[in-house]
């Protein structure tokens, strides 16, 4: 890109916090906000444990009205753009809609919604059926309703790509700033899995943990006793515009997204390649993009899927693009504290390492006891330590072999 794409408002919905100061606060004591799921009778699930939001309607700006006509996933995306709209100062009474864009990522859509009304219809039959069954479940529908609730016209669109749908969310949108289609976007993800039916659903995707009779300590990635991650809720925004146009308006500037690097599997749909080649090629395609010398870069945000053959892919996917150079280089998964948020995670993930460059602090990969033989990285154990971080980079993986990393620099 010619020019940097500025971060110039944040909003946060996360099981550690629904505002980003209390995000943050959070993150640095390094303690787990994942619990076991009681909103609903999970006890005959593998894993029954995850990182939950609760009071969301506490802190929502919405109608009663309104809300009842969309998901819980919806409900969290409008909070996190409110916060964010808020965060970057922007007058909306004189700007032009028609440049303002939202990219969303997400995996799963609206499932709580979809569950009950389909009860409906089997109890009830179709006059029993809500006649926002068809707009408030499907994966645009949270897109749909920012556009809609701010009168939004800009191009926008939905990403879904498991665990990297919101990594090329804020990309995409990123694109279209550059390429002036927009002159804003609200980017990020949004994720509500922790109902009967997604839990389910995730359950048979396999992957999570099941040490149900200990939620915070279950959630361990590259630990040599990891057995998968916990299964997170919430949602991440972030205003963007180019770097020249929030310095006309005064805007305050987080940091910049510098670049990105893609890559796919091309092996099997639900597993890994066995070897991290690709993950390799798009860290170097991100270092490319991003025009960064390895050396350049001071902190990894880590993918973290705490699965054998997952953190093994990924340490040594690492180890081969930096070689002696890691060992400048800090790293860590904050997700360990509250969950993985699926689509909605590279977004909670860029908003965290905004606040480590700002603070100068590496957050934790906190339960990390063991070490395995096969993942021997530093990965900032149990606690944070003061690092200066100005560049950075975001690894997210989804199912399958999506590879995605996103250049993150703070000046």
């Amino acid at each position: 890109m010619a020019e940097r794409i500025a971060i110039t408002g944040m909003g946060v919905v996360s099981p550690c916090g629904l505002k980003k100061e209390t995000f943050w606060a959070n993150l640095k004591r390094g303690e787990s906000f994942v619990d076991e799921v009681t909103r609903f009778d999970a006890s005959t699930y593998p894993s029954r444990i995850a990182g939950q939001v609760h009071e969301l309607d506490h802190y929502s700006h919405l109608s009663s009205r309104l809300i009842k006509k969309i998901d819980v996933f919806s409900h969290m995306a409008l909070v996190a753009t409110e916060q964010a709209l808020k965060d970057s100062g922007i007058d909306l009474e004189n700007t032009d809609k028609n440049k303002v864009g939202v990219f969303m990522g997400n995996a799963l859509g609206g499932w709580l919604f979809a569950e009950t009304e389909l009860r409906d219809l089997y109890l009830e039959g179709r006059e029993g059926i809500s006649p926002y069954m068809a707009s408030a479940w499907f994966p645009a529908a949270s897109q749909g309703q920012v556009t809609i609730y701010y009168g939004f016209k800009g191009y926008s669109k939905t990403i879904v790509a498991d665990k990297a749908s919101s990594a090329l969310a804020l990309w995409y949108a990123s694109r279209t700033i550059a390429d002036g289609k927009n002159e804003y976007v609200v980017a990020g993800g949004m994720e509500a899995p922790i109902t009967p039916y997604a839990l389910l659903c995730i359950n048979s995707r396999g992957g999570l943990s099941k040490n149900n009779l200990n939620p915070s300590r279950a959630y361990k990635p590259y630990d040599l006793y990891r057995d998968g991650f916990a299964v997170g809720e919430g949602s991440g925004m972030v205003v963007l515009e180019k770097e020249s146009h929030a310095q006309r308006r005064n805007a305050p500037i987080y940091g910049f997204i510098k670049g990105v690097g893609f890559s796919s599997d091309g092996y099997h749909y639900s597993q890994y390649r066995p070897d991290s080649s690709s993950l390799e090629y798009a860290i170097e395609d991100c270092l490319a993009q991003a025009r960064w010398n390895k050396r350049n870069v001071h902190y990894i945000c880590l993918d973290a899927e705490a699965s054998e053959m997952g953190d093994y892919l990924e340490t040594q996917a690492i180890k081969n693009v930096f070689g002696k150079q890691i060992e400048t280089i800090s790293m860590s998964a904050p997700k360990s504290m509250f969950g993985n948020l699926l689509g909605a995670q590279t977004a909670l993930d860029l908003i965290a390492t905004i606040f480590s460059m700002k603070h100068s602090t590496v957050l934790p990969t906190i339960n990390y006891e063991m070490t395995d033989p096969n993942c021997d990285l530093d990965y900032t154990p149990n606690k944070a330590k003061e690092r200066k971080i100005k560049k950075a980079l975001i690894i997210a993986r989804g199912r399958g072999g999506i590879n995605v990393v996103l250049a993150i620099e703070k000046e």
